[in-house]
């Protein structure tokens, strides 16, 4: 397991300077007699985790490009976005998998480069690698698929159910929660958005003493490095928490004849092919390769591969799947 990146561990930056991007739904809205679908697009700062949340007609280039315009109207111009590729930005769902797909990513890039964000895409079939905003789409439909139950609401209604939802995920603690009333209420993302764990509640109690503009400026900045500070202390060490995949093993190298994991193939058809080229992370890690095969080259995730213990091979053709008889080995 690969160290986490720097901007997920990266304090004192504004919320959502690093933000990842993902689409869910679909849901369905009544317009006069008709019912009509909508998106939802969810923006997630990827270091104080609070998400923002915007309603798509469709999952276009120009609905994506717009829903962007709209959060960064409002949370401001993210340094860098990330999201899954656009061949399974959401490869749970089937048809938004089907539309998605035609997403223009050249054009996406060039026009979003021309104020100052840098997009970046993961590589094909690793949504594993996009599990920071995946989670969260859970956690939104959660509640707006309790709320809405199969009815179709008027969009207005739907879009306020979205920030209903929006509040609540960004009211989640990040930190542990104590019972003792004498300490600190936990830290949550609306900490970094609104300066308190819930819109309802108030910052604190204030004097008259405070109706100077500098010293609510100064008091507000106080709170934030307040906040930053907690953040470093009690959050960020759950983040580098190891749970798994502890141990070290053979990298995948180049001229390993390898299976490329895909749940679209049939049982036992699963592409077979050579390894062509490695892609080490920042860590000399590698974490993706180019698999060429009869049906093509592949680009996957190392994840998705899986190396076969072979010795030698044949110099004929690969078989495009896997089964008996394929690979001889001495």
């Amino acid at each position: 397991m690969g160290a986490l990146p720097k901007f997920r561990v990266k304090g004192f930056v504004r919320a959502f300077t690093h933000t990842g991007v993902d689409y869910f739904g679909h849901m369905e809205v009544t317009v006069g007699r008709r019912r009509e679908k909508r998106y939802g697009v969810l923006f997630t700062c990827l270091t104080t985790r609070a998400i923002h949340l915007e309603l798509a007609a469709s999952p276009t280039t120009d609905a994506c490009i717009m829903a962007i315009q709209r959060m960064t109207a409002r949370r401001g111009f993210p340094s860098d976005m990330y999201s899954a590729n656009g061949t399974n930005f959401r490869g749970a769902e089937k048809e938004i998998s089907k539309t998605i797909k035609d997403l223009d990513e050249d054009f996406i890039k060039l026009t979003l480069s021309h104020k100052g964000i840098s997009w970046h895409f993961n590589p094909p079939g690793a949504p594993h690698m996009g599990g920071a905003w995946e989670r969260l789409i859970r956690s939104v439909k959660t509640p707006l698929n309790s709320t809405l139950k199969e009815r179709a609401p008027k969009e207005e209604t739907l879009f306020a159910q979205m920030l209903e939802a929006e509040s609540q995920v960004n009211s989640r603690p990040l930190t542990h929660v104590s019972v003792d009333p004498e300490d600190p209420e936990s830290l949550t993302p609306n900490h970094f958005l609104i300066g308190s764990s819930s819109p309802a509640q108030p910052l604190g109690s204030f004097s008259e003493d405070d109706i100077c503009l500098r010293k609510n400026w100064r008091k507000s900045q106080h709170l934030a490095n307040l906040f930053w500070r907690r953040w470093v202390r009690e959050y960020l060490p759950t983040l580098m928490r190891r749970v798994k995949w502890h141990g070290k093993v053979n990298p995948v190298k180049i001229g390993d004849v390898v299976v490329i994991v895909d749940a679209n193939f049939a049982r036992n058809v699963w592409p077979r092919g050579i390894v062509t080229s490695v892609f080490p992370g920042k860590d000399d890690q590698v974490r993706v390769a180019d698999v060429k095969t009869n049906l093509g080259t592949f680009r996957r995730p190392v994840s998705k591969i899986a190396v076969l213990d072979v010795l030698k091979i044949r110099d004929e053709p690969l078989s495009n799947t896997v089964g008996d008889n394929v690979v001889d080995s001495e």
